[in-house]
């Protein structure tokens, strides 16, 4: 799925706290009968340090014969579903309510600088498997002389690990131009880093290629993004979107997320929903099914904050 959000957050201090509504719909219409299908999920927010999922509740049509849930190899929540009944119609919605805790405020020079964590990735971290399995090429993402080059404009020699991380965050904004229409989920990176533009899936894989590239750990978010509308114009119902950004590691603070589509470090208005090495660890929802025809799909997300009384 490659709706991506694009979205600068509203000014201001942002509050301590925040809570969300998010309703994700996405329908498929078949121009023949399916008389069987089986999907995964990944639509139920895992709770980290800055986030509890508070409700989480599934509405599939037609009713499934069984749906299961567990957890994937990274720890998300990962939901299935088969259904039997003959249908030229699937709908699966979620609806969700999640609380979100402001992000730590981190100051650019306050890590170590990068080459001595790529070094300790090498040297000390071989068996933590948590952090070293996300060095490595994955299905979207191959290290390439030009990804270090990339890279390598910000991850100068002796620099602060986040200060590189925080410049190469900006530069991928300022210099690739969000384009829905310019790439799909079969793009390869090196075609996004050609053409200069993509969407926030693309510039969440190009990001962790960079890190990845200098032997620093990385992996892929999937979550959502709460969008402002331009000021006095009404909240759009169904006009927020799946989203992507980037979480990598550093040893002083652990995981940091950075938004390279916005140049952001997320905070209040993002909700995670999946980590993984890349998109294909993490898509929403895929499955199979038997006969169809041909068949579309049209996804909606609607995230609204919610008022305490």
């Amino acid at each position: 799925m490659n709706t991506m959000a694009r979205s600068r957050p509203p000014g201001g201090t942002p509050a301590a706290r925040a809570r969300f509504r998010i309703v994700h719909a996405t329908r498929y219409l078949y121009s023949e009968a399916v008389p069987l299908c089986q999907n995964e999920l990944h639509v139920r927010p895992r709770d980290t340090t800055r986030q509890t999922c508070l409700t989480h509740r599934l509405v599939i049509d037609p009713l499934p014969v069984k749906v299961e849930e567990c957890r994937d190899y990274f720890g998300n929540h990962l939901q299935f579903f088969t259904i039997h009944d003959r249908h030229t119609e699937l709908a699966v919605t979620a609806h969700t309510a999640v609380e979100l805790r402001a992000a730590e405020r981190l100051l650019p020079g306050s890590t170590t600088n990068w080459e001595d964590i790529a070094s300790l990735e090498r040297r000390a971290l071989g068996d933590d498997l948590e952090v070293r399995q996300f060095v490595y090429d994955s299905p979207h993402i191959t290290a390439t002389p030009a990804l270090v080059e990339l890279a390598r404009e910000s991850f100068t020699p002796g620099r602060s690990w986040l200060e590189a991380s925080l410049e190469l965050t900006a530069r991928i904004h300022r210099d690739f131009v969000y384009d829905a229409t310019a790439t799909s989920i079969s793009t390869p990176l090196a075609d996004v880093l050609a053409m200069r533009r993509g969407v926030c899936q693309d510039f969440a894989h190009l990001q962790i290629g960079c890190l990845r590239a200098l032997g620093l750990p990385a992996r892929y978010v999937s979550g959502y993004l709460l969008t402002t509308p331009p000021p006095g114009q009404p909240r759009l119902v169904g006009a927020d979107a799946s989203h992507a950004w980037v979480s990598a590691w550093c040893p002083e603070f652990g995981w940091v997320d950075f938004d390279p589509t916005n140049n952001i470090i997320p905070s209040l208005e993002h909700i995670t929903l999946a980590w993984g090495r890349d998109y294909s660890d993490v898509c929403p929802i895929k499955g199979v099914f038997v006969g169809g025809g041909e068949h579309a799909m049209n996804v909606s997300v609607d995230v609204e904050p919610l008022i305490e009384n």
